[in-house]
């Protein structure tokens, strides 16, 4: 009795909850659709807010990649003025890189008022009209023009030399917390010459309005060295981008000391090869002053006749090619 009881009990919940199942499975179908669409949704919305997310981040790298590039041909571009100010070779740019005060209209002046009294000193010494002309020439043209090219060559080694010590100066300056200016100016006021002069240069321009980097871009004017372009590029890039100024100053300066070790490595192995050619192009000429003292008969028709005359300018010609070829072949660049 009891067992049917529960039996009968039984019956009637599974009974009623098939019942309840039946009427109330579209409900729940309904509901459970309902979940899976606000789940939907909700991970469309997600979905939407990551791609939003990623245009962003595409968007931000293409302006900075468009700035990246701006910045390039600007760069490129003041690249291509610094090589025109590279290649200038005439007169005017050369006297403020050799650290004379003169003008232009002065160094005429002087070349040719020292070709003039070469040319007198030779008419007194009763030496012929060819000869008094071409040494004029020599006075006049060429012997001022390599006195200003020496120059030119000494103040630049004394840069370079000079100049990886200046670098630290300023390493140390900005990492005590002196601006870039101050740092500068205390180059242009304490440091050796004739960094000295070139970074007052430096200062100088700022006053009249220019930027740093600009400023520091003017000083290949006076100095057209590679080095000096590598601090221009320095500077103007910190100015754009940032970074640790300090930092890189000091990896420039390490830079350009391993770069003049470089400078004197080559140029004592080349010594011998210049010592061989230093000889071979002075023997002709040791040669033959030898012969003249000894035996002046015997080379002076040479001079004399016109078959030496030919002689001597063909002789001339390949000694120039010779010298030519053997200065190419023991300069190196680095």
């Amino acid at each position: 009795m009891d067992l049917t009881v529960i039996a009968l009990a039984g019956l009637v919940a599974i009974a009623a909850s098939g019942l309840a199942y039946a009427f109330l499975f579209s409900r729940i179908e309904v509901e459970k659709k309902t979940t899976t669409r606000v789940h939907k949704v909700a991970a469309g919305e997600g979905d939407r807010a990551q791609v939003k997310a990623a245009k962003d981040r595409v968007q931000e790298l293409s302006k900075r990649r468009k700035s990246m590039q701006e910045s390039l041909k600007d760069l490129e571009k003041k690249q291509k003025e610094k090589d025109k100010k590279f290649g200038d070779q005439s007169m005017k740019a050369k006297l403020p890189r050799s650290g004379l005060p003169l003008t232009l209209g002065r160094f005429y002046t002087f070349s040719a008022l020292f070709g003039g009294l070469v040319a007198l000193i030779c008419l007194m010494a009763g030496m012929p009209l060819v000869a008094i002309l071409g040494l004029g020439f020599v006075a006049a043209v060429g012997l001022p023009r390599w006195v200003i090219g020496f120059l030119i060559k000494r103040r630049q080694d004394k840069f370079l030399e000079e100049l990886p010590n200046a670098l630290e100066v300023m390493v140390r300056s900005i990492r005590s917390g002196l601006p870039l200016n101050d740092a500068i100016r205390l180059i242009a006021t304490d440091g050796q010459e004739p960094v000295k002069s070139e970074f007052r240069r430096v200062i100088e321009a700022q006053q009249v309005g220019l930027s740093v980097p600009e400023a520091c871009a003017r000083m290949l004017l006076t100095m057209p060295l590679s080095e000096v372009n590598f601090f221009s590029i320095v500077i103007t890039i910190q100015s754009q981008a940032g970074g640790n100024l300090s930092e890189a100053l000091q990896n420039l300066a390490k830079v350009l000391r391993e770069r003049r070790k470089m400078k004197a490595k080559v140029k004592a192995l080349s010594m011998e090869a210049k010592a061989s050619a230093v000889i071979i192009g002075a023997l002709p000429f040791i040669v033959a002053t030898l012969v003249y003292l000894t035996s002046p008969h015997y080379i002076s028709i040479l001079f004399t006749d016109a078959r030496g005359h030919i002689i001597l300018l063909f002789s001339g010609f390949w000694m120039a090619v010779g010298i030519f070829i053997m200065r190419n072949m023991i300069n190196f660049d680095i």
